[in-house]
């Protein structure tokens, strides 16, 4: 099956950061800033924090919500059953899960798995915000409108969101499903898959 062509409607351009300086120079700084941080709600109830995982040189970066349970109790990303399906997402389109980085907008899990406050993505933002620096993918996919909107800073829908190429700091992001609302919904499948080849497009470019 083709691949859809890469979207020409312009979309969300979130302008480059004048360089300041950083306290994190790695990313194993970063996770370690992360595993102690209490700066929210979310610490209290945390088991293990997940900063995220994968290629430090990574060209493509995923960026979902948050950790669940088995995310919580693992310290890894996307290892439970939506995890499993992002993984076959990364190896069709003829990637490895090792080959990318893949992270989430808050690094604990939020109760019941709950959707994150405003105040907890804020005090998660500065730790994503140097991850994607540090790695400096050439493309970045928000998984769910919980990720786009905290990446865009714009509250709209999914739907409004998919079907354009936007901007983060000068690298192209691509925004489709959760893998979790895949499973809960699977007529989202087609769709994503023709996001993620619009992600592989814009990596070859």
């Amino acid at each position: 099956m083709d691949a859809p062509p890469i979207p020409t409607i312009p979309g969300i351009a979130i302008p480059a950061l004048l360089e300041a300086p950083s306290p994190w120079s790695t990313l194993e700084e970063v996770a370690a800033t992360i595993a102690g941080c209490r700066k929210c709600f979310l610490c209290q109830g945390r088991t293990r924090t997940v900063p995220g995982e994968g290629n430090p040189e990574a060209r493509l970066m995923f960026v979902g919500e948050g950790p669940g349970q088995t995310e919580d109790e693992t310290g890894r990303p996307f290892v439970g059953r939506a995890g499993e399906l992002l993984t076959k997402m990364i190896e069709a389109i003829d990637l490895e899960r090792e080959q990318v980085f893949i992270a989430n907008v808050v690094k604990c899990r939020p109760p019941q798995n709950r959707k994150p406050l405003p105040d907890e993505i804020a005090a998660c933002a500065p730790y994503l915000e140097r991850q994607i620096g540090l790695i400096r993918p050439a493309v970045l996919v928000a998984l769910g409108a919980t990720a786009a909107e905290a990446m865009l800073g714009a509250k709209r829908s999914l739907t409004d969101l998919r079907g354009r190429v936007h901007s983060y700091r000068g690298i192209p992001l691509v925004v489709t499903y959760h893998p979790a609302a895949l499973l809960r919904n699977p007529n989202w499948k087609k769709p994503t898959w023709d996001d993620i080849r619009i992600a592989r497009q814009l990596l070859d470019r």
